[in-house]
């Protein structure tokens, strides 16, 4: 029986003549083939010195037939290592049809990313056999190469606009069938579901503030509602607070009891009943935590991946940014920011939900609006953000106790929007609670 190692690199002998032979006959058709090969996907160097000689003239608008393709290998010197004018001939010679040069092309391209896969392999294994790498820095790579590779083989195109409308109409139809008032995952406050229509898949969303104004409670909140309201499951990354202290706090909140007595223990034996029975709803809830401090964005990347593949989350927060550690240390701190935030892109659009990473605001902005440019650390986070939102309210000096468990208005600011309009809503926030809600008109 035949091993691996007698077995030769997968290629296509017959697929490769025929492909060249039917652009050779056909070379309109050379726009339709390069959307799956170019000349390194040819096993064969004849094969592969032909192709590139064909690209040459069609880069150049020149025609292409035999005499010219022949021409054009003796002008770059190629022509006897492409087997001479006799085996350009007779590629024409060997093509059952020209029809089929899509196929042939598909076949070219099949049996070099196998040949691909094995060098990925190859890499792999000797990455697993290097003592000095990490083996979660093996894993990282191996996930990049091949993701790397799907993306390279992937055969992009265009269509006319009228392919386009009946899926346009039927999503909207849709929508209108189904009464869904936003396209994307609904954060359960109305006035910034009406700006963002939802928070949508794929995007990367930034919302910052100075210390102590609410980021993480406000992430909660969402997190609360998309999972107990909308029944979302949601991934939860808290890098600066113990899973427990989290499920506290939601308990807390969801149950309308004092965050201070629920912490010292002061509770009365009458909030036990609203306890448990908000502990009961949460423990329904698909809301999955994460607490791991000194995550790297390597660990965050690949359990964001399990998150998705084995609970089908459909959005994930990360409290907060720039706490991540990055796996590049000689970088400087702003480098490194730069590279985790692009990374956090790259993972929204690769697991196609949204990605919320909370991070903080400069202090000059200490009693104003923050913006675009208060962001710390780095400068790309607002560049790849798709939506930026600020949390923003007035410090009130030498409040008493009656005054502190009142609601506090806090703007949310959507400084950001690609996709959408800015503005701001307000909100109400519940320090006792540490909880946020609608702002309605009874508040104000």
């Amino acid at each position: 029986m035949a091993t691996l190692k007698d077995q030769g690199p997968p290629h296509n002998p017959e697929a490769e003549s025929a492909c060249l032979g039917a652009l050779l006959l056909a070379p309109d058709s050379v726009a339709e083939v390069i959307q799956y090969i170019r000349p390194d996907d040819f096993f064969n160097g004849r094969n592969r010195r032909v192709f590139n000689a064909i690209l040459t003239l069609y880069n150049r608008g020149d025609a292409i037939d035999l005499l010219t393709v022949t021409e054009t290998l003796r002008a770059q010197g190629e022509l006897d290592p492409a087997g001479g004018p006799a085996y350009v001939s007779e590629l024409t010679s060997t093509v059952p049809t020209a029809a089929n040069v899509a196929y042939y092309a598909r076949l070219v391209q099949d049996s070099s990313t196998r040949r691909r896969l094995l060098t990925i392999s190859a890499d792999i294994a000797a990455r697993a056999h290097d003592d000095t790498a990490e083996a979660r820095e093996t894993i990282e790579e191996a996930e990049r190469q091949i993701y790397q590779l799907s993306d390279d083989r992937y055969a992009g195109s265009y269509v006319p606009v009228r392919e386009i409308i009946p899926e346009t109409i039927a999503t909207i139809e849709k929508l209108y069938h189904t009464k869904e008032s936003y396209t994307g995952v609904p954060s359960g406050f109305p006035d910034l579901d009406s700006l963002t229509s939802g928070f949508q898949a794929s995007e990367f969303i930034v919302i910052g503030a100075r210390p102590s104004v609410g980021k993480t409670a406000l992430a909660l909140s969402m997190a609360a509602n998309m999972a107990m309201r909308f029944n979302k499951p949601v991934g939860f990354f808290t890098l600066e607070m113990s899973r427990k202290a989290i499920v506290q706090r939601l308990v807390s909140s969801e149950a309308r009891l004092d965050s201070h007595r629920l912490r010292s223990g002061m509770l009365k034996p009458s909030d036990f009943h609203n306890l448990t029975e908000a502990a009961g709803r949460l423990y329904e809830t698909p809301l999955f935590i994460e607490d791991s401090p000194n995550l790297s964005i390597l660990d965050l990347r690949a359990m964001a991946r399990r998150m998705r593949a084995q609970n089908s989350v459909e959005i994930i927060f990360i409290d907060y940014l720039t706490l991540i550690t990055s796996e590049t240390k000689d970088l400087q701190r702003h480098e490194q920011i730069a590279e985790i935030s692009r990374s956090l892109k790259a993972l929204a659009r690769e697991l196609d939900v949204p990605v919320i990473a909370l991070s903080q605001v400069r202090r000059e902005t200490e009693g104003k609006a923050p913006s675009l440019a208060d962001i710390r650390e780095s400068g790309s986070i607002e560049q790849d953000a798709d939506v930026v939102i600020f949390l923003h309210r007035e410090r009130h000096s030498g409040r008493d106790t009656e005054e502190d468990q009142s609601d506090i208005e806090t703007e949310l600011i959507v400084a950001k929007q690609r996709n959408g309009p800015v503005g701001t809503v307000k909100l109400a926030f519940l320090p006792q609670y540490t909880r946020f809600e609608n702002w309605t008109r009874e508040r104000r």
